[in-house]
Parts: structure tokens; sequence; C-alpha cells
């Protein structure tokens, strides 16, 4: 059975989001798609699509959020590897029976039309990884 279908995006941290697009916007030859906050993380973020990979800059909106808890420790740069999954929560419940150390139990409403979960770095070397499935359609 699969679980993991392909890397949706890389999550990078950035103190500025117009500025940072405009680095990205010279990088990648192309202007973000889609820029949206996300108050339950107070980020803003901006999303840039390349052939069939995406990044994802985000910018905190509360000097208390994650992301610029991240910065201020580690300085601007990946934050995330996301990965795309057909079932989340079955994704979850998987990853929690195999021992990994989650952050959300239960997944909850992320940008780009998005439910989102993300996995502890103590339990993946360091890196956090944030799951994603397509919001259903209604």
């Amino acid at each position: 059975m699969k679980h993991i279908n392909k890397i949706e995006h890389l999550g990078i941290a950035v103190n500025d989001i117009e500025k940072a697009n405009k680095i990205y916007e010279q990088l990648l030859g192309v202007a973000p798609y889609k820029q949206e906050a996300v108050e339950s993380e107070a980020v803003v973020t901006s999303f840039f699509k390349v052939g069939d990979s995406k990044i994802e800059l985000l910018a905190s909106t509360n000097p208390e959020g994650p992301i610029a808890k991240f910065i201020s420790k580690k300085g601007e740069g990946i934050h995330h590897i996301a990965f795309d999954v057909d079932d989340i929560q079955l994704e979850l419940d998987r990853l929690e029976k195999e021992g990994f150390q989650l952050i959300n139990k239960q997944p909850k409403a992320g940008a780009d039309n998005k439910l989102i979960a993300f996995i502890h770095p103590k339990s993946t070397n360091g890196v956090l990884i944030e799951l994603c499935q397509e919001k259903p359609v209604n």
C-alpha cells in the first residue's frame, strides 16, 4: 500500500514575504500563484509552482508564532518538507503506531486548500515533516 504520494512542497521561513517573493520570482522566473494568511499558524504564505514542484514561503504575522520562533533560533531557510497523502488521518494513525512523534494527532485546515498535520522533527532526524491532503469537495 502506498502511503506517501510525492513531495507536495518545501516550506521556507522568511522574515519579509514581499522581499522573499521578489527574490524567488527572479530565481524561478514565475510569480507566486497564491498568497494567503493562515491565522491558526500565525503566518502569511506565498506559493510558487515550478513544473510539478511547489515552494511555500512563510512569514510570521506574530512575533510569538512558530515561524518567528524558528527564525529566531535558526534564521531564515528551509522550515519543512511537505508530503502529499490520500488519507491524512489514516497516515497519522499509521505513523503514530510506527513510533513517530506527532505534533498534530488530527488534521487541521492549512493553506492552498489542504488539510495538514505535522510530525515532530525529534522523530525524523531533525526535519519537520508536514502531511498534506487536498480538502474534500463538499
